[in-house]
């Protein structure tokens, strides 16, 4: 009888409480508990210092050296997979498709699925096609051969630091890349939007990869415009799109 009074007083303070917490506390509270003790701390202190306005983790940038990118996120149905094809469609237009080794892969991908309808959609308004992609799940090969992992939100950067504890080196934020409020933060995941937030996420990817590429392979743009702003370090302004734009454009100073 006491018991079952406890319980019900316990129960009547949960739901009084939950009407107190807002829903997006609620929801991370419950992905920590999902993602286990390892990965939860590791999420739970991502979460946290992001909420706080402390981000020095998620601001580092992939090497200039780096030649093999594979972006993770959770399915490999719609962020990764679109932002594989972004810099595979860049790097073809740059002629350097033969130098550079581009994959996406999904931490909870099932081998094999379709692009999501949405990510079609989206990455066709960008003009490139995602017909042909197929999901992969995320391997320890796949990480050991890579440069560099770039991971699209905190939940993804928590299980690859958990599962690969030796190459927590390679992982990176995509999003130190993008530009304004949303860099070093989160890439939301569209599947839980619409054709809209996938559209709008589609065009930060976008940004992201042509930033990646503006870094990476900046002393050979360097080379080919005389011009060229400087390199792209931490901390100092990102160019845009647009800029990347103008600087390929443009023919190669003689």
């Amino acid at each position: 009888m006491i018991r079952d009074t406890a319980s019900a007083v316990i129960s009547t303070l949960k739901n009084v409480l939950r009407k107190f917490v807002p829903d997006v506390l609620l929801k991370k509270r419950d992905l920590i508990l999902l993602l286990g003790p390892k990965a939860g701390r590791i999420y739970a202190r991502l979460s946290l210092l992001d909420m706080l306005g402390i981000r020095s983790a998620n601001m580092h940038l992939v090497p200039q050296s780096a030649r093999s990118f594979v972006f993770v996120c959770h399915g490999n149905i719609m962020r990764s997979a679109m932002a594989e094809f972004l810099m595979r469609q860049a790097l073809l237009q740059m002629g350097l498709e033969q130098q550079v080794h581009v994959a996406s892969a999904g931490l909870h991908a099932c081998a094999g699925r379709e692009a999501h309808i949405w990510a079609r959609e989206a990455s066709a308004d960008l003009g490139i096609s995602l017909a042909e992609h197929r999901a992969k799940p995320l391997t320890r090969e796949m990480v050991e051969g890579a440069d560099c992992i770039l991971a699209m939100d905190f939940r993804n950067k928590a299980e690859l630091l958990m599962l690969y504890p030796q190459s927590q080196k390679k992982v990176y934020m995509l999003s130190a890349y993008t530009e304004g409020l949303g860099q070093y933060r989160e890439i939301p995941d569209p599947y839980f939007g619409n054709l809209e937030t996938t559209r709008s996420c589609a065009s930060q990817l976008q940004t992201c990869v042509r930033n990646l590429i503006r870094s990476i392979f900046h002393d050979l743009l360097a080379r080919e415009n005389e011009n060229t702003a400087e390199p792209l370090r931490q901390g100092r302004v990102i160019p845009s799109p647009i800029e990347l734009d103008q600087l390929g454009n443009q023919p190669p100073s003689t």
